[in-house]
């Protein structure tokens, strides 16, 4: 090939480079440009002053499903559905008293928010706090536990792979601003509703048939134990939330969207 085809090479090659760097410059632009438009008309339609604020912003939850999948990359929004959770500790009980307890669940991962709706919503302006209503057909979770607990000198410790299915499910979030814009956000989840529930904890007893019995047990007779388990899921759930919202949302900036 001759020096003046080369030449001619590295031309078109640097030209072809610029106009790929061009042509994503613009579409990394009209991407932002078209989730700035999508947000102001969904939260803008929604005025503080209206009476039927709360029902507007009830809505506008279930039209932004649309991005639980996705989430909200130049917002630094994660996706919700799945949405991952690393870390969450409960405790109960003294170590050195009769008898205590610890849960850590590693690499949760929560499936079924794009099929949820909010039926209810409240804002209340003044404690900067929003509550609202969700009910799932279904919602799935995953992910690995270690558990260690003690009772009379007796020990014991568990770990391995758990998933649960809840169904007909509904669950009511509580979401707080502790200060101004910026300041950190404090979630409060109560479980409200479970239709139904399948549950595996892989390890929790020793040997394979044993954890086949103590599976068809928990199916079978977990509306009797939710009662008291009840408080523990919702401060696991509220601990997780206010970590992924904290994480999602500290820093959005709802004004700029939302009618005044």
């Amino acid at each position: 090939m001759s020096q003046q085809s080369l030449s001619n090479c590295a031309r078109l090659l640097v030209y072809l480079a610029g106009i790929s760097l061009f042509a994503n410059h613009l579409a990394n632009a009209s991407s932002q440009i078209d989730v700035d438009t999508d947000l102001k008309h969904l939260l803008g339609r929604c005025h503080w002053s209206d009476e039927d604020f709360n029902e507007c912003m009830r809505q506008v939850f279930n039209d932004l499903r649309a991005y639980f999948t996705t989430g909200v990359p130049d917002y630094n929004i994660k996706p919700f559905d799945p949405h991952h959770c690393s870390y969450v500790e409960l405790r109960r009980g003294e170590s050195q008293g009769l008898g205590s307890f610890r849960l850590i669940l590693r690499n949760v991962s929560e499936y079924g928010w794009a099929r949820s709706e909010v039926t209810k919503f409240h804002a209340d302006p003044e404690d900067q706090r929003i509550v609202y209503t969700q009910y799932f057909p279904d919602k799935s979770l995953e992910g690995e536990y270690e558990f260690a607990a003690k009772m009379l000198g007796t020990e014991m410790n568990r770990k391995g792979h758990w998933n649960l299915t809840l169904y007909d499910y509904s669950q009511t979030t509580s979401v707080r601003r502790i200060g101004g814009p910026g300041s950190l956000i404090k979630v409060h989840v109560e479980v409200d509703r479970i239709g139904g529930m399948e549950l595996h904890i892989e390890n929790l007893l020793q040997g394979q048939p044993l954890n086949q019995l103590a599976d068809g047990v928990i199916n079978s007779m977990w509306q009797l134990g939710l009662p008291f388990i009840k408080p523990m899921i919702n401060e696991l759930v509220s601990t997780a939330f206010t970590d992924i919202f904290n994480e999602s949302f500290r820093h959005f900036p709802l004004e700029k969207f939302l009618a005044t």
